[in-house]
């Protein structure tokens, strides 16, 4: 079972930072991220979410695969490329998978005008080694499915002195 975590900043640009900082983890094995958004709310109140995957993409390259491999088996291949990356991207652009946006754009109205929010669903982790990571980084937990004393040790690692 997944762990949901939200977690707003007061700058524009912090929530990307801290995104950028899961992810070294996640290379380092310490972290498991099903998925990692970030929620910028402009001066204007327009909210942009920031995906960590791009599904229509991926869906394309999978697509443009299996496309030319049919269409190898019936003698064109670029036809058969064209036509599978174009339903690859289509579909990778109509799935949803991780966090609900709805639910993501829904709490990024109530944030403030120039702050972001990062969400993170995370399948497993390390916690006192990804606490120590975070220590510091500042940020307001706005939303998790972490018990109160999780969720009160990372509020006390996000908002302690960084070493």
């Amino acid at each position: 079972m997944s762990t949901l975590v939200v977690v707003g900043y007061d700058d524009r640009f912090k929530a990307e930072e801290v995104r950028i900082q899961l992810q070294k983890l996640q290379r380092e094995y310490l972290l498991d991220l099903e998925d990692a958004v970030v929620a910028v709310k402009d001066e204007n109140g327009k909210i942009k979410l920031d995906q960590a995957v791009n599904l229509a993409a991926k869906g394309a390259v999978s697509g443009g695969f299996w496309g030319a491999l049919v269409g190898l088996i019936f003698l064109n291949p670029l036809l058969g490329a064209a036509m599978g990356a174009t339903a690859g991207a289509v579909s990778g652009a109509l799935t949803d998978v991780g966090i609900n946006d709805d639910f993501m754009k829904e709490l990024a109205q109530t944030m403030a005008p120039n702050t972001s929010a990062l969400f993170v669903l995370v399948r497993k982790s390390t916690p006192d080694k990804v606490l120590e990571e975070l220590k510091g980084t500042g940020g307001k937990i706005l939303k998790t499915s972490l018990s109160n004393e999780d969720e009160a040790k990372l509020q006390a690692a996000l908002s302690a002195a960084s070493s």
